[in-house]
């Protein structure tokens, strides 16, 4: 065979399953799970700018979809590292609504340790589902 697979080779998919007693705990798991995939040190982000994050879905899974993406497109359009400070999820005229406040600052490499860089979350694997202690989604992320 002219090729052989690499064993050693980096994994192109970063997944997680976050949790909480509340949908809204729920997204801001998810939202902190994707903001640690991007930043290995979390706690040296300062919260220097502000944005608003709305959107909204059919589908309580494409809302999280959505929201998330919405972090990585400000990590890609605007070099800022957000951290989501207030999410509220509720369902208002047969669509699924996320309401948020991030805060962050620009990618500082002498400050911020970055970690992966997040491209998309796929559609592999999304799932937000109602549980008996709460609410779980399972995200899969490009890196």
């Amino acid at each position: 065979m002219p090729y052989r697979l690499l064993d050693d080779a980096p994994t192109a998919d970063v997944g997680f399953v976050a949790s909480g007693d509340t949908l809204d705990a729920c997204f801001q798991a998810a939202a902190d799970a994707t903001l640690d995939v991007m930043l290995g040190n979390r706690d040296a982000l300062q919260p220097r700018e502000r944005r608003t994050i709305t959107v909204a879905s059919e589908s309580v899974d494409l809302a999280l979809l959505k929201f998330l993406e919405e972090l990585i497109f400000y990590k890609d359009a605007e070099s800022l590292f957000l951290r989501v400070t207030l999410v509220r999820v509720d369902q208002r005229d047969e669509q699924w609504c996320v309401d948020a406040v991030a805060e962050g600052e620009p990618v500082d490499p002498a400050r911020h340790l970055l970690a992966g860089d997040v491209k998309a979350v796929t559609l592999h694997r999304l799932g937000v589902r109602h549980t008996d202690a709460g609410w779980e989604a399972t995200v899969v992320l490009d890196i």
